[in-house]
């Protein structure tokens, strides 16, 4: 009997302590339902309560093309040799690179309006050699004839052969939409990688574009498009030239770090086109990421300069970018 007494009181204390370690377990069940011991959770919630703060910086691009006093390219410089400022205060390079591999993308945009009838021919010689020397298979093309109306003649391709056919279907127009297909070729560049070109030939008037200046200038700033202008005069000095096109010409030139030549003859076309294929093979990337901005204006201005080396040399590039698009 004293036996199953004994062995009834043990059975009893299993049990319950069965019921006391089970009430304890749904006890920290309601306190923290996944197992978290209370501590812990607490420590999370004062952690997820913390607000996260991201922010997204964008590596800022800029192309710099550099000549000496002569306005041979210079092609040896090294990253310590450039200082880049972004409203005048110092930025870190974070990108160098000094014959840039990175694809090509050129909008070849060509005047076929009645006032270059004459001309013709010859530009769109010069714009075929230009196309067999600057092309790589990493790089595009794409060619435009602007009169009235602007058209696509052909779309990005590194194929010689439809460049070519492109060329041979521009036929002369009446007028000349200049601001619309600078506007046109900075949207189709906007979408590319690597750099980003438009070479356009024309006399430099504008007649029937629906684009303004500000906005063609605005449209090639935010896809990082340099432009290069080729103005073709019979006589550079003329008097009785309407010299207002030419003057919007150098303006967006400048601003987008590109250049502007003046082609009175075939053989200074030749030369407007030889120059730009060389300064292409020839600039140098410099790379940032912006540090803390003060000023709230939309518009950063940028500025490079050449430092330990030669004195004298220029440096060429982009006046600044958008922090926003427009609409």
């Amino acid at each position: 009997m004293r036996s199953w007494s004994i062995l009834l009181a043990l059975l009893f204390a299993v049990a319950a302590f069965g019921q006391q370690t089970s009430g304890q377990a749904a006890s920290q069940s309601q306190t923290s339902p996944f197992g978290t011991p209370p501590r812990q959770q607490q420590q999370q919630q004062t952690a997820d309560d913390v607000p996260t703060i991201k922010v997204n910086v964008k590596l800022v691009n800029v192309f710099v093309s550099v000549q000496d006093p002569n306005g041979a390219p210079v092609a040896s410089l090294k990253k310590d040799n450039f200082e880049v400022f972004e409203d005048g205060r110092p930025q870190k390079i974070a990108v160098f690179d000094r014959e840039s591999q990175l694809p090509l993308s050129i909008v070849l945009a060509v005047d076929a309006s009645l006032s270059t009838k004459k001309d013709l021919p010859l530009e769109l010689q010069a714009a075929r050699r230009f196309a067999r020397s600057i092309l790589r298979p990493v790089d595009a093309i794409s060619f435009y004839q602007f009169t009235e109306q602007v058209d696509e003649l052909v779309p990005f391709t590194s194929d010689l052969r439809r460049i070519d056919k492109g060329i041979d279907r521009v036929r002369v127009g009446a007028a000349t939409a200049l601001y619309d297909a600078l506007y046109l070729g900075a949207q189709a560049l906007e979408k590319r990688q690597g750099r980003k070109v438009i070479v356009v030939i024309t006399d430099g008037g504008d007649t029937v574009s629906t684009t303004t200046f500000h906005e063609a200038l605005r449209a090639a700033e935010e896809a990082e498009a340099i432009v290069y202008s080729i103005i073709v005069v019979p006589i550079e000095n003329d008097a009785g030239r309407d010299v207002g096109g030419e003057h919007a010409l150098i303006e967006l030139s400048r601003q987008t770090g590109g250049k502007y030549y003046y082609a009175a003859s075939n053989d200074s076309l030749e030369k407007a086109f030889e120059q730009i294929s060389t300064e292409l093979r020839t600039q140098y990337l410099l790379a940032y990421y912006p540090s803390q901005r003060l000023a709230d204006s939309d518009f950063r201005k940028i500025d490079v300069k050449i430092v330990g080396t030669e004195p004298d040399l220029k440096a060429r590039h982009r006046a600044g970018y958008y922090t926003s698009k427009s609409q």
